[in-house]
């Protein structure tokens, strides 16, 4: 797993001087999660990352260890990220609106939060999620025998 070494700061925000001798490293790992959490907060999108992701998810949820960042891919160099995100938008969002939110929403978090400039916010919509979809399934498992 790559590393980026932030030794400046971006141009979004106000210089600050670097104290002491040494670099920061943050893990391309941490910057996917900031990625993911930011996503996640946006008012549309339902979950991260396709089904084969949502359902590798599911499992590690169950077992207690939550993955914020499922759907995210992360590309750094130096304190540059470029940042690849897929999503499920609740259906009836406009689909255009909340992938530009989440665009944002990701830019402004990885710059703000991880302090590295964003070359590239790219989202895929992978599905569209209805709540009756969650019904359904409810309703099915109930009729299943044990």
């Amino acid at each position: 797993m790559e590393h980026a070494i932030v030794e400046q700061t971006t141009s979004a925000r106000p210089a600050v001087p670097l104290t002491g001798p040494g670099t920061t490293v943050i893990a391309d790992g941490v910057v996917a999660k900031v990625a993911g959490i930011a996503a996640r907060e946006v008012p549309g999108v339902h979950a991260l990352g396709g089904s084969a992701a949502r359902a590798l998810g599911a499992i590690r949820e169950a077992l207690s260890v939550a993955d914020l960042s499922p759907g995210v891919s992360v590309t750094t160099e130096g304190a540059a990220a470029s940042i690849a995100i897929s999503i499920v938008v609740e259906y009836p969002h406009e689909l255009q609106k909340v992938a530009g939110a989440v665009r944002n929403a990701v830019e402004t978090a990885i710059e703000t939060i991880v302090g590295m400039q964003v070359t590239s916010v790219d989202v895929t919509v992978k599905d569209v999620h209805q709540a009756s979809d969650d019904t359904v399934a409810d309703v099915d498992e109930a009729d299943t025998p044990d």
